[in-house]
């Protein structure tokens, strides 16, 4: 989608122009980057939404408020496995899951 003021780029636009279309190397790692980050932001959300510090998040699950920071500020990946604990038995949700295919 094109802007009408020729100095103005779409977002997408732009991560073409730096990054590559869609389906390249460079691209692929910055959307694999972006969804670790919007995970954390996530998860960050729910759980000021249920009123719980990383720390009790962390004995909910039985991790530690080292590793509940790191994944809600993206520095760490967490395993599918952990992100259910989190989701189920830390903030008594669940995770939906789905694929796209082209």
């Amino acid at each position: 989608m094109k802007t009408a003021d020729p100095n103005i780029m779409t977002l997408e636009e732009l991560k073409d122009k730096n990054y590559g279309k869609p389906g390249t190397k460079k691209r692929n790692e910055l959307e694999a980057g972006y969804e670790n980050f919007k995970i954390g932001v996530l998860i960050q959300q729910a759980r000021i939404e249920k009123g719980l510090t990383q720390e009790e998040l962390a004995i909910k699950v039985g991790t530690t408020k080292s590793y509940i920071s790191k994944i809600e500020n993206n520095i760490k990946e967490a395993r599918l496995s952990t992100l259910r604990k989190i989701v189920e038995l830390g903030l008594g949700g669940h995770i939906e899951l789905s694929i796209k295919l082209k």
